[in-house]
């Protein structure tokens, strides 16, 4: 006989299980249901309690879990010692608890002055803190997170209207953001059992600019074509002139050309007058999209220099009132005013997003753009720049700036590809303006 397959207990058994917890999970919702207007109830003496605990340091924990071992072991042993050493315990805790009772009536100004600054410059941070109560303040511990840093500060004795100031410099060495604050103040008794702290302010950012250089206009030289260009739709007003058309009632008569009207008059014997027609002409839209991927750049520096040739030409962009996008890996800003294109170049950091994933999502991002800027490093393969190159339209001209850090200046043509090398930033002006140079 061929066997049969019998389930066994095991298998049985876990069947079971489901239908047996059935009637504890219907049961655990009835009571959930239930008690849901005495939790809605309970919330304000809930949460004061979340906030208390909150309070209780790790130490001040340990120091109530002893208290209350030796209060239980000094019960049920009867050693007079370990209850001794819990009350002190206990006490200890409790008095901790008195020093964050009551709330500070303060007024509490933060500010960076300048909020922007180019690598190298000073920057400075600036907090006031003012008592508004009647009676006078004692000292508050003050905590202020500066970028990585915790600046920590202690008021002295406030009295009624008093205010105390401090200072903060800010070290801008690099480009970056430095996020400045919350600023706190903590108050706690001297063994730290229990800290209270209160958030006084909200987080500013410091921007920390790249370094750029002045370049010549960018209608001329390697980019001359960006003085706007030509569309096929006619207009009644614009500077390209496209041809002359009879008179109809409702044109400008500022367009009227008086001299062929003259001669058709002549010609045919009518007055017969004449008006300019014109063909538009678009706006230049420049892209500056900077690659911010580690594997196309020999180090950090070279990556740097990139940022700096980028904004230079964001810069000079919007100097010329040309339209303007900006991408920098995930960081992107669309007709910028100049200090948002530079924020976006200080917020440019190592990232996993691919040149060629942004240059696919530039017709989404600006479908009117009329010439792309690419800033890549010395590690960029010509290949992905060509692939890069493939997700445009035919009539966006595309220059390729690779930074190949001691390099001599030099321009290569690639199919729809113009591929500028500089050594340095010192580099890019005469390169830019069309005078490479060695």
């Amino acid at each position: 006989m061929p066997p049969t397959n019998k389930p066994s207990s095991a298998s049985g058994l876990g069947a079971l299980v489901p239908d047996l917890l059935q009637p504890v999970r219907r049961l655990a919702g009835r009571i959930q249901t239930a008690m849901r207007p005495v939790t809605l109830a309970m919330e304000p003496v809930t949460r004061v309690v979340r906030s208390l605990l909150a309070c209780v340091s790790p130490l001040g924990w340990a120091v109530g879990v002893l208290g209350a071992g030796f209060w239980v072991a000094g019960v049920l042993l009867g050693w007079v010692e370990l209850g001794v050493a819990a009350v002190v315990l206990l006490l200890i805790l409790a008095i901790g608890a008195l020093f964050t009772i009551g709330r500070a009536k303060l007024t509490v100004t933060l500010e960076a002055d300048p909020q922007r600054v180019v690598v190298g410059q000073s920057a400075m941070a600036s907090l006031d803190v003012t008592n508004i109560a009647k009676a006078p303040l004692l000292p508050l511990g003050i905590e202020l997170p500066v970028g990585e840093r915790v600046a920590n500060f202690l008021t002295p004795l406030l009295t009624a209207g008093g205010t105390h100031s401090e200072i903060i410099g800010i070290p801008t060495s690099e480009r970056c953001v430095i996020g400045i604050g919350p600023l706190r103040t903590q108050r706690g008794d001297p063994f730290g059992l229990i800290r209270r702290e209160v958030i006084w302010t909200d987080r500013i950012e410091l921007f920390v600019h790249p370094a750029t250089v002045p370049l010549a206009g960018l209608g001329a030289g390697l980019l001359r074509d960006l003085e706007g260009q030509t569309s096929n739709e006619v207009s009644m007003s614009d500077l390209a002139f496209h041809a002359l058309r009879e008179y109809v009632p409702g044109d400008d008569m500022r367009y009227v050309h008086w001299r062929s009207s003259a001669r058709r008059s002549t010609t045919s014997g009518q007055d017969q007058f004449l008006v300019r027609q014109f063909l538009d002409t678009r706006r230049s839209h420049v892209v500056v999209a900077t690659d911010v991927t580690e594997s196309s750049y020999a180090d950090a520096e070279e990556f740097e220099t990139a940022i700096s040739c980028g904004a230079s030409i964001a810069v000079r962009a919007i100097q010329d009132e040309m339209d303007l996008t900006v991408v920098c890996g995930h960081h992107a800003a669309t007709r910028p005013v100049p200090y948002q294109a530079l924020d976006t170049f200080s917020r440019a950091a190592w990232s996993d997003r691919a040149l060629s994933d942004v240059i696919q999502h530039l017709p989404t991002l600006a479908p009117d753009m009329s010439v792309v800027v690419m800033v890549t490093g010395s590690a960029a393969p010509l290949i992905d720049l060509l692939r890069c190159r493939s997700y445009l339209p035919v009539e966006v001209r595309m220059l390729a700036i690779q930074v190949r850090l001691g390099a001599k200046v030099s321009l290569n043509e690639a199919p729809g590809v113009t591929v500028l090398t500089v050594g340095s930033l010192s580099q890019l002006p005469p390169a830019i303006a069309g005078g490479i140079m060695q």
